[in-house]
């Protein structure tokens, strides 16, 4: 008796130590990846949807060449091949191809202080970063420095061996190109301010706008102070000025200081190893927000606690998909998808629920949350279609803060950024997103409103920022050659126009239904029966020469499209496949011109427009194995656990999530209707929580059975054959258990 409870004890404490010992999934991300190759990413701390991130800001200096913030185009505070650091940036964009924010940079330093980043600035090493977290060495002052962040709050921990310490607040360098600061020191404890951004892809520059802080610090200063470089003057008013294109050090001021180049340090003299920790409260409103923010959310919490807060956030979302089987290795290409999806859009909101508004200069508040960085050129595609799937409350949120801004600015977002509009690329986006939501089931918003709203884009000839051209396009049915990417413009338009029927038709509108689904086919006009293509047309109607259909690609400007050319944007008709093998004379011509696009090395990954394309041969009865086949393959290629792993820019998370859902066997197919391509799973099994507010299943099962490099042989839903290669939103979630057998 004794011996067999010896033995359960045993295997109790061999299961607790499995149990222990098992990686969650916060485990298996690796925010490094996407660092390189122009992914814009960074591997500073953030919380789920956060105001507040942290950066290492390694894009300063000709020892940053050619990968330097002013030398070239460059997006994004932190590049991994860099090696020159100059501080840590508290507000960063994750994903992007302009660059903004990326500013209030904190750097440590030891020995007598100095004010000229180029000076200061240090190699650094030992890199760590895990979800919410980052550290790494300043090799130059043998300093150790730590990470995390909460909601708006970013923590900073600063191991500084024996000697002076300085801790530097620049609020002159950074990543955007607008200038302008104020810092005031209030105590040697505390030092708050204010820095402008804004001007994103130079769009709307009148626009810009403050951040706000305020910096706390774990201990006292022994000394601080402000520095101010000065504009450099000539003629006769310089002979008078000795400080004349100098930086002035002002000790102990505790005034108000603005300008262009200023900024504050704080200095210790340790005579043993000391630790100086610095929380950053951010927002856009104000900076008693931004004090409230810092003490409602860190308040006295240790570093240590807020890290694990934030990490339990991280794990608490990202487990809503669990995946069985795989390597680690696609576990964790997998988890880091899905956290680079959590980022953006972000929470703008403050604490207290204050924000500020679009256009109106006022101060809004919200009992949900104000969502912000809306660039939905890119996330109509795919992004916004996952939060509906497992992050239904987000999404509808998100949506919520569109009509929110509908209020307040008269229009739907376009490319919105922290209340600003910033009019970036081409479409109405929104407007997908809202019905595609809807008819998910995402219903818990005033859908009258928003409808109001996507009527006003879709009829508003005159002034109408959202639609530019309308007026061809409603009369022609397409934009013409004088305005830049009539095509691809065309056939933006076209998807929203027929997002825009399928929630008129739910709503009972038939009339605007039939309207809509009519303009929605447009593109159909620019169908060139000799190319196989969409070819510009000129004012007169005639086809636009000379067309080279290969103009456009890697981002060369071109007649005719946008970010692509007439290969990349040939099949961008997502809601018209079926119409779009008539035109090009049945399945066997659609397939043969869709494989080209592949064989000829038309198809861009790392860009939108086509991104969808791998999943087109499903409409080919007898060659959906091709889609299966590209699909892994593509997956495989630019997707890896390395900084590089991911193919270019990845555009809010847009690049992510074309992962996530490929991993799942399953893809958003056609923006704006409910409906998924099926494909080969890549693990064998993937759980995905349902919110029970929005779905009436607890949780949706898709499982791979046979073999893992075979073609998919059958499909079972629920245990019933599912017939096709397509399958709607309601049949998935409502059905509980998709099983995809390969063979």
């Amino acid at each position: 008796m004794n011996n067999r409870l010896a033995v359960c004890i045993l295997f109790v404490f061999f299961d607790v130590l499995m149990v222990c010992a098992q990686k969650q999934p916060v485990d298996f991300v690796n925010p490094f990846i996407g660092t390189s190759n122009f992914g814009a990413t960074y591997p500073g701390p953030i919380a789920p949807r956060g105001m507040a991130s942290i950066s290492p800001f390694n894009v300063a200096g000709s020892q940053n060449l050619p990968l330097e913030k002013d030398s070239r185009w460059l997006s994004n505070p932190y590049v991994h091949e860099n090696t020159f650091l100059t501080g840590f940036t508290q507000v960063n964009l994750s994903g992007v191809g302009c660059p903004d924010l990326g500013v209030i940079l904190l750097m440590p330093t030891t020995g007598n202080v100095e004010t000229n980043h180029l000076k200061y600035g240090s190699t650094y090493s030992y890199e760590l970063a895990k979800a919410g977290y980052y550290s790494s060495k300043m090799d130059k002052y043998n300093i150790r420095a730590e990470f995390t962040t909460s909601k708006r709050v970013g923590v900073s921990k600063f191991i500084f061996p024996k000697g002076q310490a300085n801790i530097l607040l620049n609020l002159g360098l950074g990543l955007t190109n607008e200038q302008g600061a104020m810092v005031k020191i209030v105590s040697s404890t505390e030092i708050e301010g204010m820095r402008t951004v804004g001007s994103f892809c130079y769009n709307n520059p009148e626009a810009a706008y403050p951040v706000y802080f305020v910096a706390k610090f774990s201990k006292p200063a022994d000394n601080f102070g402000v520095w101010k470089k000065t504009a450099k003057y000539n003629g006769i008013e310089a002979q008078w000025m000795p400080y004349n294109g100098q930086t002035r050090i002002m000790e102990h001021a505790t005034k108000m200081v603005v300008g262009d180049s200023i900024g504050a340090y704080f200095s210790y003299k340790f005579d043993k190893e000391e630790t100086v920790e610095v929380k950053i409260g951010i927002s856009y409103v104000s900076i008693e927000n931004a004090r409230e923010n810092l003490e409602k959310e860190t308040g006295s919490k240790s570093f240590d606690s807020v890290y694990k807060e934030t990490n339990n956030e991280w794990n608490e979302l990202l487990s809503r998909i669990k995946v069985e089987g795989g390597t680690d290795e696609e576990k964790t290409i997998f988890y880091t998808a899905l956290y680079h999806t959590l980022i953006h859009p972000n929470t703008l909101n403050d604490y207290n629920g204050e924000f500020p508004e679009i256009k109106t200069g006022k101060t809004g508040k919200t009992k949900g949350t104000r969502y912000t960085v809306f660039s939905l050129w890119d996330t109509y595609r795919n992004l916004h279609q996952l939060m509906s799937l497992v992050y239904p409350e987000q999404q509808s949120n998100m949506i919520k803060s569109m009509l929110e801004m509908y209020d307040e600015n008269g229009w739907l977002p376009k490319w919105e950024l922290n209340s600003t509009e910033t009019f970036t690329m081409v479409g109405d986006p929104a407007s997908i997103v809202i019905a595609d939501a809807y008819l998910k089931g995402i219903q818990d918003f005033d859908v009258q409103k928003a409808y109001e709203a996507m009527l006003k884009s879709a009829d508003q000839i005159e002034n109408n920022p959202l639609r530019p051209g309308l007026k061809d396009y409603i009369e022609k049915g397409y934009l013409t050659t004088k305005n830049n990417g009539s095509v691809s413009t065309t056939q933006e338009y076209n998807v929203s126009d027929y997002s825009i029927s399928l929630l008129a038709k739910a709503l009972g509108k038939n009339e605007d239904y039939i309207r809509f689904k009519n303009r929605s086919m447009s593109y159909q006009k620019l169908f060139d029966k000799h190319l196989n293509l969409l070819h510009p047309k000129t004012e007169n109607g005639s086809f636009y020469e000379p067309f080279d259909p290969l103009s456009g690609a890697n981002f060369q400007e071109n007649i005719g499209f946008i970010e692509g050319n007439a290969w990349q944007y040939a099949f961008m008709v997502p809601h018209d496949i079926k119409g779009l093998i008539k035109l090009m004379g049945g399945q066997k011509e659609f397939e043969k011109q869709l494989q080209k696009v592949f064989d000829t090395n038309q198809f861009d990954m790392a860009n939108e427009p086509d991104i969808a394309y791998p999943y087109l041969f499903n409409y080919v009865k007898g060659e959906e194995w091709r889609s299966q086949k590209l699909v892994k393959e593509l997956a495989k290629k630019y997707f890896k656990n390395t900084p590089d792993g991911i193919p270019g820019n990845d555009d809010t998370g847009v690049m992510s999530a074309w992962l996530v859902y490929s991993m799942m066997g399953i893809y958003p197919i056609a923006p704006g209707e409910p409906k998924y391509a099926i494909t080969a799973p890549m693990f064998d099994k993937i759980t995905i929580q349902l919110d029970s507010k929005y779905y009436k299943n607890k949780e949706l099962v898709i499982e791979r059975l046979g073999n893992n490099d075979g073609k998919i042989d059958k499909i079972l839903l629920n245990d019933k054959v599912y017939k096709g290669f397509f399958i709607n939103h309601s049949d998935l979630v409502n059905g509980s258990h998709l099983k995809i057998f390969l063979k």
